[in-house]
């Protein structure tokens, strides 16, 4: 088969498409024939050696963590699930034509494989974020770098819950993410005035890493309010840093609740050959990424 693979850590130069053996699925695990492939933040920052400990690796290693398709081998154990199903999920090394998975769930119906792709860790992550952060229905939860997909995902998880969310993003965004039913503003100066201006803070989530630590916490009057994602100095603040925890079968089983009462839509903005994998990665590092990119096998 082919796969996306790096023999060193570096920028996206490093990436190569190879010939590799085909993975099989284990006991507790399916393989999958590879449709689509979701582009996420922690691809780069484990290719460029950055984010370890969560997923180690040995190099060469292949990329990516999410994946939809179309299940051709069930591993010893597994139920519930059979060769020919549509699904998607989280594994590893998903930018190939064969990839194993260690959760997964059913696609929606009316979902889209290039869809798929682009939900099972943004979702994980929103979940668990908005869970960890402690902000409840009638609240005020602050999303700066809101308009990727884990924010996407965020906005509109937060809302179905009751919550009002304030959502940062460039000026380009800003129709996006009140059509997602944020308030909206932009980052760049005078940003934390503005957010002001929109009401209360009770809690706040930093999604792009943008250097906004401290003016989160200042917004929200308490460091134990505010976890990132992106930013690796957030503890040094008394900011919770939540890395990746890989996607979950109840978070999965979420998604597929939300995405069918119609309650969350993650749009694709642009789509790649698995040959494209590095201009993938270069444009997910330039930001301002509305919704999800994904690879098409």
């Amino acid at each position: 088969m082919r796969k996306v693979s790096f023999a060193e850590f570096g920028g996206p130069d490093v990436l190569h498409l190879v010939d590799a053996e085909e993975p099989h699925a284990g006991p507790g695990r399916i393989r999958i024939a590879v449709r689509a492939v979701g582009v996420n933040p922690v691809d780069w920052r484990i290719r460029e050696g950055q984010i370890l400990g969560a997923h180690p690796i040995e190099l060469p290693s292949g990329v990516g963590l999410d994946a939809s398709g179309v299940v051709d081998e069930v591993g010893e154990g597994v139920e519930g699930v059979e060769v020919g199903d549509h699904v998607f999920g989280e594994g590893s090394s998903t930018y190939a034509e064969f990839a194993v998975l260690s959760a997964w769930a059913r696609m929606p119906e009316g979902l889209t494989f290039e869809e798929a792709a682009g939900y099972p860790s943004v979702v994980e992550t929103a979940l668990r974020i908005v869970r960890e952060v402690g902000v409840r229905s009638g609240q005020t939860l602050l999303v700066s770098g809101a308009s990727g997909g884990v924010g996407s995902a965020v906005l509109q998880i937060a809302l179905d819950r009751g919550i009002v969310v304030i959502g940062t993003a460039g000026a380009a965004n800003q129709g996006y993410l009140r059509g997602l039913g944020a308030l909206a503003t932009t980052y760049g100066e005078g940003w934390v005035e503005r957010v002001r201006q929109l009401g209360h803070v009770d809690a706040a989530l930093d999604l792009a890493g943008s250097g906004v630590i401290r003016e989160l916490v200042e917004l929200t009057g308490d460091p134990q309010k505010v976890i990132s994602i992106a930013d690796l100095g957030a503890p040094a603040l008394g900011v919770r840093f939540s890395g990746v925890a890989g996607s979950v079968p109840e978070a999965l089983s979420e998604a597929v609740d939300l995405i069918s009462r119609g309650k969350l839509r993650i749009p694709i903005e642009k789509s790649y050959t698995l040959a494209e994998a590095a201009a993938a990665h270069i444009d997910s590092q330039a930001g301002h990424t509305r919704g999800r990119r994904v690879l098409i096998i």
